[in-house]
């Protein structure tokens, strides 16, 4: 039975991934009385005369709200709300499993922006964070944005900031094994999507200083055609020199290649074509822009995918967790840019320098110590920055 079918029957044996497990003993009349009727009806006056004892009086400390429309789901595309819930209650099973946070899935039917803005911004008193999960572009963007003008909890698209800082620690470690540093590395980011633009302004934050961001016709520069509001913003801190040109003739001389893209867009001559020893990290999902064998032959000295069965994965699995255990343990009012770069250091500064090679540029996904490890930096982080609520 191959993987595809293995995990259709065990779906079906499951029935679901999560479940609502009570954290109170219910035996006797008097937990009745303590849990629920008379004296629930305490906490309930308490949150009414303070709203911020919802915190301490119910769950919703450790609680993360996972939002889908089912617009872009993994590789799938536009599937729906419904299609999409096996991935949400996934998502929901590996907060719980690497960072011990709470999180139920959510899947609104709506394309509407305002629709679906104002249906989780209705219910996000209920909860201490909010996971957008798996929104197409633009639309993502715009739900976001509003969500953290009206929320006054952290709101988190995991498809570009997740994908954003680990993708930022793998490049940290990366310029280390190949000899080079961030702010003297050429780098080109292919897939002008949320993922792309996302690493993109992470990498600038971590101090790339030549980033050059290409979509389908090649390299985004100012006048490029049919690019929308987020792409057009790109131009202001991207592709300084002003190139044009296809995929293949921007990545050559480059140091690193990041593909947010589609499959196979990449050949070994054009890996032979970058400078010596590049890094090539096509994250392409489930084929990837070119094969890391093939990324091989042509050169590459440190490759990366988003698949597990290669070395040097990035997988989101190694942000979000620890991201929000951070920011709920600060009762954080929002994810900063700063709190992503110090998550993206945090990572990469889990493998010490000796335990660097090419084959091995991230922790492990079971590393216990890298939900901690980031979950610090993200509440320390907001600390400085006035954006914690607790200490």
């Amino acid at each position: 039975m191959d993987t595809k079918q293995l995990a259709l029957q065990k779906h079906e044996e499951w029935k679901g991934k999560i479940e609502v497990v009570s954290r109170v003993c219910l035996q006797t009349r008097e937990d009745l009385s303590l849990a629920y009727t008379p004296g629930v009806a305490q906490p309930c006056l308490a949150i009414e005369k303070d709203p911020s004892l919802s915190y301490t009086l119910t769950r919703r400390a450790n609680l993360v709200a996972v939002i889908t429309d089912g617009t872009a789901v993994l590789g799938l595309g536009d599937i729906g709300p419904l299609a999409a819930m096996p991935v949400m209650e996934g998502k929901c099973a590996l907060f719980k499993a690497f960072a011990d946070v709470d999180a139920f899935p959510l899947c609104v039917a709506s394309k509407d922006v305002d629709e679906i803005v104002r249906t989780v911004a209705l219910i996000g008193g209920s909860f201490g964070g909010i996971n957008l999960e798996d929104i197409a572009a633009p639309r993502c963007f715009e739900i976001e944005k509003k969500l953290k003008e009206q929320l006054d909890i952290p709101v988190f698209h995991d498809d570009q900031h997740g994908t954003a800082i680990v993708a930022g620690a793998a490049l940290i470690n990366a310029v280390q094994v190949t000899g080079r540093k961030l702010s003297e590395t050429t780098v080109v980011v292919n897939g002008a999507g949320a993922a792309g633009i996302a690493v993109s302004k992470l990498l600038l934050a971590l101090g790339v200083k030549d980033l050059i961001l290409c979509d389908i016709e090649g390299a985004i520069y100012p006048g490029a055609p049919n690019l929308n509001d987020a792409q057009s913003e790109m131009f202001l801190v991207t592709n300084r020199s002003g190139k044009k040109g296809s995929l293949a003739q921007v990545l050559q001389g480059a140091d690193v290649f990041f593909g947010v893209s589609k499959p196979n867009l990449v050949t070994a001559q054009m890996v032979r074509s970058m400078a010596p020893n590049p890094i090539v990290f096509a994250m392409a999902n489930p084929v990837p822009e070119i094969l890391p064998e093939d990324a091989k032959q042509g050169g590459a000295a440190v490759v990366g995918t988003g698949r597990s069965d290669y070395p040097n994965q990035i997988n989101n699995v190694l942000a979000f967790p620890g991201v929000f255990k951070g920011a709920l343990a600060v009762r954080a009012k929002d994810i900063t840019d700063s709190m992503k770069v110090a998550a993206a250091h945090a990572i990469a500064d889990v493998l010490q320098p000796d335990e660097l090679s090419e084959t091995r540029i991230l922790p492990d996904p079971f590393d216990k110590r890298v939900a901690t490890a980031v979950a610090a930096a993200v509440a320390e982080t907001a600390r400085r920055e006035g954006l914690a609520q607790i200490n």
